[in-house]
């Protein structure tokens, strides 16, 4: 018996949404927990970093080339020297010669986002940067759904209304506090400095999740540790040679350089690894915690000043994760397939459409949405 109409176009509505068929016991698996707790890692890891960098600028050392600089280094020797050991097609030789100038790009982009960012500090206030800097969020999208065909339903773009919610709690929070660092002298420059930081780590991000997913991690970080050496080691000596050699170092100093380049390195090593299960979008909404973790460890060693809606908003942002990884983006068909195997041609829409993903969790929606 033919099921009435209104049930069907109920049906399409909740494929289209991303609300088909889920029970809690779907949402809430281990690999939810895992990319959860991945995630938090990474904000971690970040928040290492902002805790290190706020001690060097206390002890008026202020050289984000040079911090940038040694982690790019310590990729260098350790996965550059990989790829320089591997046989065949792998060998870094190999790699360069095929796709040399697609890593330059994502190096530069990557060297210079980080770099934008710091230098923004000097021209804006903290408020600005906070909120500003979520523009990567829908560059991201952008791109993904442009060049890595990622396709996504209405309850991820809800997912990241609600994680820009959390950040609009924090920055009222900082507001409430008084807490609005940074400075005011170019706001105009400042800004569009977070803007461009926004964008160049949208494309290294696409990038990354691109080479990750369809080559190898170690590809990914080996390029990356050289051409990010390479170019941050040229603006280091061209902007911060007087910089560097006005520092005054001794024990503490030098701690905190160690302690910034070795969480750099760890984020670098361990975010590929998070986007590889989930996706750059998902892995940068995750990382919107990272200023909070700062806050909270400000609290103690800065001391900061508490309010409530900084739980509010990690709350808020954590529900946004949950609610963007609940429900699974796809890869959409490609408009000029290119000849398949007889096996591939036996195959149907809803086969095709796992081939980025064997996920078997992912099979009934995935399905449902090929048969629109």
């Amino acid at each position: 018996m033919e099921e009435p109409v209104e049930d069907r176009l109920c049906g399409k509505v909740r494929i289209a949404c991303g609300f088909y068929s889920y029970n809690l016991r779907d949402v809430f698996t281990w690999r939810l927990l895992k990319t959860i707790v991945m995630g938090q890692v990474l904000s971690l890891l970040i928040c290492g970093t902002a805790v290190s960098c706020q001690y060097l600028a206390d002890a008026h050392v202020e050289t984000p080339m040079l911090q940038s600089f040694l982690n790019y280094a310590l990729l260098l020797l350790t996965y550059t020297t990989v790829l320089v050991t591997r046989k065949g097609d792998r060998n870094i030789v190999q790699i360069l010669k095929s796709r040399w100038w697609k890593y330059l790009v994502m190096g530069l982009a990557d060297v210079e986002a980080n770099y934008a960012v710091v230098k923004a500090y000097q021209f804006t206030t903290l408020t600005s940067i906070q909120l500003l800097d979520c523009f990567v969020i829908p560059v991201l999208m952008l791109l993904s759904w442009f060049f890595l065909k990622t396709r996504y339903k209405l309850v991820h773009f809800v997912a990241v209304g609600v994680c820009l919610l959390g950040v609009g709690a924090m920055v009222g929070a900082d507001i409430l506090a008084g807490r609005d660092q940074g400075s005011a002298s170019d706001v105009m420059l400042g800004d569009g400095l977070v803007l461009l930081s926004a964008v160049l780590y949208a494309v290294s991000n696409v990038c990354q999740e691109h080479t990750v997913k369809n080559l190898s991690r170690v590809e990914f970080l080996g390029t990356m540790g050289l051409f990010g050496t390479l170019i941050s080691g040229i603006q280091l000596a061209v902007l911060e040679t007087r910089a560097v050699a006005e520092i005054k170092w001794d024990f503490r100093i030098s701690m905190l350089f160690a302690v910034y380049a070795l969480c750099m390195y760890a984020l670098y090593s361990f975010m590929p690894v998070v986007v590889q299960m989930t996706s750059a979008t998902a892995v940068n909404l995750s990382l919107l915690t990272a200023d909070l973790f700062s806050l909270f460890c400000g609290l103690f060693l800065f001391r900061y000043k508490f309010s409530a809606l900084y739980i509010v908003s990690f709350v808020v942002i954590t529900a946004g994760f949950i609610l963007f990884n609940a429900v699974p983006t796809y890869q959409a068909l490609p408009e000029d397939p290119v000849e398949e195997s007889a096996d591939r041609a036996a195959e149907g829409p809803s086969d095709y459409l796992l081939a980025a993903d064997r996920d078997p969790q992912r099979t009934e929606m995935l399905t449902a949405v090929a048969a629109l």
